[in-house]
């Protein structure tokens, strides 16, 4: 048995099966395919493996928690179960993490890595489920023509696609009728953290109606204008869903019609600047890749869409609030998404990071940062609001909201 263990950083989310409160345990970074349950007593021992915390050290706060001994052999069981599933650090998880990486540097394409589960891998019935949400009650109809001028961005959901569909659908009707695009520049959630706030990859995107290419030739632009900090964690596009389900719609609207090519751009955390109530552009490394990618665009003689891919509140137990599902408190959260919607409408990129941090992101505002680099890449535009819907989970007393919008 390890003498100091340390569980790799994973998501913990609770939930209740058959009235029993357990802790739901998976991996942001898809090394560990399978999610864990624990029992509070055997999380509450999970959340002591830091690395710092020797075996006797977790006996005894266990002890002092519970009043009662965990045995050696129950903590040797549940290390063990850790480890067999890669949520441990060690020479197992290091393996797989060594061979994981080599395989995705040495594919020319990022793999599909949502088929089958938020999405149909097969390519009639995927059509068909894509189809169903632009005819959706809620949904926005199927595009009544192809092509035009005028739009220069949307803001897309990057929800599981079984849960916004229809709103995801109201921003490629956009695309599909009002953009004559060549160039979609896709900015998207990163949601497992990196040592840098943007990551791009040169890969191309697969799905299950073809291939999206991916243009080299602008992200070498972009590389030599910014660096190749672009690049130091790009692993984790393999895994990361908020650019997969915005390729698998452009390929699905635009595919059968045209040619287009993407920029995959992941982007990182800004909660460090939300606690320093400090503007990113501020910052650097923010700044600079805005000014650099601006620099880009600005030589660039194709016509070129920004798509972010975002959420917008994650709130209620699931994440962390004392507060369920309670009808005032989704009010509340309605009524400060509406409002966070106003600079966003204005293309304000400095008023809509204001709207998010003046609470300190009490909704945890899940795209933050791929929306504010989209406005001020923007830098002027108007933006219309399509839809804005929100999903609740009663099991976990929690919700979701995310919206849509046209930028001309």
């Amino acid at each position: 048995m390890m003498t100091h263990p340390k569980i790799r950083p994973v998501e913990a989310l609770p939930v209740e099966i058959d009235g029993e409160p357990l802790v739901y345990l998976r991996d942001p970074l898809g090394y560990a395919t399978q999610g864990l349950l624990l029992p509070l007593p055997a999380f509450f021992i999970a959340s002591l493996l830091d690395g710092q915390h020797s075996i006797p050290d977790v006996q005894a706060a266990f002890a002092r928690r519970f009043g009662e001994l965990v045995l050696s052999d129950t903590l040797s069981d549940l290390l063990t179960q850790l480890d067999r599933h890669y949520y441990l650090e060690g020479e197992r998880f290091a393996t797989l993490e060594r061979e994981t990486r080599q395989r995705f540097a040495a594919s020319p394409t990022r793999a599909l890595a949502h088929a089958g589960t938020c999405y149909s891998g097969d390519d009639d019935r995927l059509r068909a489920e894509l189809d169903g949400f632009f005819t959706h009650p809620s949904g926005p109809g199927l595009p009544e023509s192809r092509g035009g001028s005028g739009l220069r961005a949307i803001i897309a959901p990057h929800i599981d696609l079984r849960v916004g569909g229809p709103c995801y659908a109201w921003a490629y009707r956009e695309i599909a009728e009002r953009s004559d695009a060549e160039l979609f520049v896709l900015l998207g959630t990163s949601h497992a953290p990196g040592s840098h706030p943007f990551i791009v990859t040169r890969k191309d995107f697969e799905t299950p109606l073809g291939t999206v290419r991916t243009d080299g030739a602008f992200i070498d632009q972009l590389q030599h204008e910014y660096g190749d900090e672009l690049f130091r964690d790009e692993i984790l596009h393999r895994n990361e869903h908020s650019l997969e389900f915005q390729a698998l719609f452009l390929q699905h609207i635009l595919g059968a019609h045209r040619p287009f090519c993407i920029v995959p751009i992941l982007v990182g955390s800004f909660q460090h600047l939300v606690a320093a109530r400090r503007q990113p552009l501020d910052d650097p490394a923010i700044g600079g890749f805005v000014a650099a990618l601006r620099r880009v665009l600005a030589q660039e003689r194709r016509r070129v869409c920004l798509v972010a891919g975002v959420d917008f509140a994650h709130v209620g137990r699931k994440f962390g609030d004392a507060e369920g599902l309670d009808p005032a408190f989704l009010s509340w959260v309605d009524a400060e998404d509406r409002a966070l919607l106003s600079p966003l409408e204005q293309a304000d990129a400095a008023g809509f990071f204001d709207a998010v941090a003046k609470d300190g992101d009490r909704r945890r505002i899940c795209g933050l940062s791929p929306m504010y680099t989209l406005l001020a890449t923007l830098g002027e535009g108007r933006g219309r609001l399509l839809r804005y819907d929100r999903s609740d989970e009663p099991q976990t007393q929690s919700a979701v909201s995310f919206a849509s919008l046209a930028y001309d």
